[in-house]
């Protein structure tokens, strides 16, 4: 049974907010630590889920249950830096099965809050409160915090297919469930699947190339690895393969024609799970494995329940994809930067090798990590394009899939729109990926960006016929560098908001404050007129004074980035 929770931290006070969504129940407690005692024991086979809950909200919930004072522990964690886990030894003797719905990269719930179109006001109740809370405080922050764990049960919902793979890990080190492993993230629990035992390793830049490799043309690439005063992270190759500026580091080689359209005939070349099967091929996997048979064994099983649509395939494509990253962090078993590198280094000199055997028969538009995207001069070098990719994939035992394109708007390597022959629309980068309901940040611009690659439709037919105020959004979230947020020269009392352009001579535009310095400096990105609109926002009417000319500005803007004049 799942149950969503969520604390509030006071020097004289603390509340937790329950929600059980099986019996539609609601348990609020308030500095009662002998009923939170009764509730846990009742509630220890739950798997409890929370926002940061497992860095922040399950400790004050031990610390509760051991009798410690909360506030030292939330001081701790907070104003210290130091993690929960090392407040006492306690902690581990408590049964608890904690879900993070919170993954790396957010940028807080509030934000999450926001780009849901749900009400981000925050409370009005000073955290940093030298008394007891009054009773109206306790009820203002009961109401915040009720709706932090709604907006939680939200987010799970939004994430749900990662929670369900999460849980079908838990099953893989045993065979049996177990609980615990819900609260490891990615990597760890591929070091545990896989059964790594931490090693120290001293041959961090000892590298090598495959033998298969033949690159004739450009062995500028294999000079600088091959240059000991290059064996630095902070080194890089900028030089130009195949008419294209490319560059070579340490993690992944990057090369784009800039501000680039093109039509025809375009094939994008992806190896098949990359690195991955340079780790099976070439015997990359990290040392540390105590059986590289068993990597080998998650990855076929996983292309056989792939190719069968068993949903089982969601977790064996977690470990898969996680180990390559687990080799460089030194707290993780798996750690071995040595393998890490050559893998890294490895694939940018076989994708080099595959370009210098492209290059002479079609035109080179970009390449990255895992392929290669090319412009054939007629559909009738197919044949001779893909004997091209055969005698590679034979000779470097690795797979390449093509999908064919006929048009390509490209920015620069890492943003770009094609439209498939069949099509089918493949997007990347801000501002143009499809957006979802947890990074809907000005989504009425990238709507507009891609009408107008797909569909020829101007970006001024687009923004004006829109009049739902939530697609013209921009979320504005504080980070710590900053103490607060200015509008027309208020303090905002919210460290995140909703922010629109406005016709309205008297609004001001919306200005964040440094903590060390003082000083004012516009919101990246934000209109020189705002207002703010903090309130839930599905539904709601685009007001006359929205000034959807800035929106269409900075459309035009976001296109001349890709060379649209």
């Amino acid at each position: 049974m799942l149950i969503f929770y969520d604390y509030e931290v006071f020097k004289y006070d603390w509340l937790v907010v329950i929600k059980d969504p099986e019996t539609k129940t609601e348990t609020v407690i308030i500095n009662d630590s002998e009923k939170l005692k009764k509730f846990h024991q009742k509630h220890e086979n739950c798997i409890w889920v929370g926002y940061n809950n497992n860095h922040y909200d399950q400790w004050i919930h031990k610390s509760i249950l051991c009798d410690i004072n909360p506030y030292e522990i939330s001081d701790m964690i907070i104003n210290k830096g130091v993690p929960g886990w090392k407040a006492s030894r306690l902690f581990r003797q408590i049964k608890m099965f904690n879900y993070d719905v919170m993954i790396r990269g957010d940028g807080g719930l509030k934000s999450l809050e926001g780009f849901m179109g749900s009400n981000i006001k925050e409370s009005d109740v000073d955290f940093n409160i030298q008394r007891k809370l009054t009773q109206a405080e306790i009820d203002e922050t009961i109401k915040y915090c009720r709706h932090d764990v709604e907006e939680t049960m939200e987010v799970f919902l939004n994430r749900q297919s990662d929670f369900n793979a999460q849980l079908q890990l838990c099953k893989l080190p045993t065979k049996k469930m177990n609980l615990s492993y819900l609260s490891k993230s990615k990597a760890q629990m591929a070091g545990i699947i896989l059964e790594a035992r931490k090693k120290v390793y001293h041959d961090e830049f000892d590298l090598d190339f495959p033998d298969t490799l033949k690159i004739e043309k450009y062995t500028q690439v294999l000079d600088f690895y091959k240059n000991q005063e290059n064996r630095d992270y902070s080194k890089s190759l900028k030089t130009e393969i195949a008419g294209v500026p490319h560059i070579y580091a340490w993690g992944g080689v990057h090369g784009a024609k800039p501000q680039y359209f093109g039509e025809g005939y375009f094939i994008n070349m992806d190896v098949t799970s990359l690195y991955p099967s340079l780790m099976i091929q070439y015997g990359l996997l990290s040392r540390s494995i105590k059986d590289p048979k068993k990597f080998k064994e998650i990855y076929d099983t996983r292309v056989k329940y792939k190719h069968e649509g068993n949903p089982l395939q969601a977790p064996l494509k977690i470990v898969i994809n996680s180990t390559y990253g687990a080799m460089k962090d030194k707290n993780n078993p798996l750690y071995d930067p040595r393998q890490a590198n050559r893998v890294c280094i490895y694939g940018q000199l076989l994708l080099t090798d595959l370009i210098e055997k492209l290059e002479p028969y079609c035109e080179i538009t970009q390449s990255n990590t895992d392929g290669v995207l090319v412009k054939l001069r007629s559909e009738d070098d197919f044949d001779l394009i893909d004997d091209i990719a055969w005698e590679w994939e034979k000779r470097t035992h690795l797979s390449l899939e093509f999908t064919e394109f006929k048009r390509v708007y490209q920015k620069d390597v890492n943003n770009y729109v094609m439209i498939g022959t069949d099509g089918h629309v493949k997007t990347k980068g801000a501002y143009v990926k499809k957006l979802s309901p947890l990074d809907n940040n000005l989504p009425i611009l990238n709507t507009a960006l891609v009408n107008y690659f797909v569909k020829d439709i101007p970006v001024e037919q687009t923004i004006n016929d829109c009049d739902d105020l939530e697609q013209f959004q921009l979320i504005a979230k504080l980070s710590s560098k900053y103490k607060y947020l200015l509008l027309n020269g208020e303090i905002l009392s919210e460290r995140c908001v909703r922010a629109f352009a406005s016709k309205k001579d008297t609004d001001g535009g919306l200005l964040k404050v440094h903590s060390v310095t003082g000083r004012p400096a516009k919101f990246p990105n934000s209109p020189e007129k705002c207002f703010i609109f903090n309130d839930n926002i599905k539904n709601v009417k685009a007001p006359e004074y929205l000034d959807k000319q800035w929106y269409i500005n900075m459309a035009k803007k976001r296109l001349k980035q890709f060379g649209v004049s």
